[in-house]
């Protein structure tokens, strides 16, 4: 039977569009409330140091006006970790983006970083803060990740997204067999990037054991075409196996 894959919105979009004149249009709080009165299970932001799109302050804002989970997303350089160790948020993601880059474009080395990311854990664990470690779909990182003391991993679905219009059923594989790593080690998994409508049943389908999927600018860009409850409530619809 499949379990519920929870869905949570990464609204850093609208941030994108909202620093682009300046002002608060669109809201980005109110986006953030919105998106949890359509359904969604949890919102994710993702603060660069430059803050182009989610600011620093948007996030103190969010936190104790949603109901649901919050997760942040982010490189945990010492600006990043006293944020996330004040905000207190129900999962962060560690990923280890530069910081010029345009958007998260590789999983972290588990082995290499080992120590790094086993005292991240820890820090963030003693705060009572679910930790998740972004990693490629290799199983040996997932194990890595693992023994960093971590409690999820989320699998950068990026390859996955590309590949599927070709052939689905390669495009998945390694997702598969990182995702049963993941098992085998007792981790929680979660999923992002690049995951859109056409190509999240199969991905849930294939790895029904899917604890979270973070999605953000494919839903935005959906958005701009169905509105933002109906985007929200078909991925949901997905999501939840409906």
């Amino acid at each position: 039977m499949k379990n519920m894959t929870r869905l949570s919105v990464n609204i850093n979009k609208v941030a994108t569009l909202r620093n682009s004149r300046g002002g608060n249009m669109p809201d980005v709080v109110k986006a953030a409330v919105d998106c949890e009165s359509f359904g969604a299970d949890g919102i994710t932001v993702h603060p660069r140091p430059d803050e182009r799109h989610i600011r620093y302050a948007d996030v103190y804002a969010i936190k104790p006006i949603i109901r649901t989970e919050l997760n942040i997303e982010g490189n945990p350089i010492p600006k990043f970790v006293d944020l996330v160790c004040d905000v207190l948020p129900a999962q962060v993601t560690m990923v280890p983006d530069a910081e010029d880059a345009i958007t998260s474009n590789a999983g972290w080395d588990t082995l290499a970083n080992r120590q790094f990311l086993s005292d991240m854990c820890r820090e963030f664990k003693a705060s009572g803060i679910r930790t998740s470690i972004f990693v490629d779909p290799d199983p040996a990182m997932v194990e890595g990740a693992a023994a960093c003391g971590c409690d999820r991993v989320e699998l950068y679905t990026a390859g996955f997204a590309e590949m599927f219009p070709e052939n689905p059923e390669k495009a998945v594989m390694p997702y598969l067999e990182a995702a049963k790593m993941a098992r085998e080690c007792g981790l929680g998994l979660n999923a992002g990037h690049d995951l859109n409508l056409l190509n999240l049943g199969y991905f849930l389908k294939m790895i029904p054991w899917t604890d979270e999927v973070s999605i953000g600018h494919a839903l935005i860009c959906d958005a701009l075409y169905m509105g933002l409850e109906k985007t929200v409530r078909d991925y949901l619809s997905i999501a939840h196996g409906a």
